[in-house]
């Protein structure tokens, strides 16, 4: 996954938030932003959607879109 590319959220992890969740239903495809350090041995990706919101994903959440 590269920045840039437009990926579909296809599974979210219990860490963000209800409403969160809902947009996501709503438009689960945005684009990667850039990527994260998320636990010291990981590595995640911030991805932008078209509301204007962005949040961090592990790469098995995303798929290319």
């Amino acid at each position: 996954m590269e920045v840039g590319q437009k990926v579909k959220v296809v599974r979210v992890r219990d860490r963000i938030a209800d409403d969160m969740v809902a947009k996501l239903k709503q438009n689960p495809v945005g684009t990667i932003e850039a990527y994260k350090m998320v636990d010291g041995s990981g590595v995640g990706v911030v991805v932008k959607f078209d509301g204007g919101f962005s949040t961090w994903f592990f790469e098995d959440e995303l798929k290319p879109a």
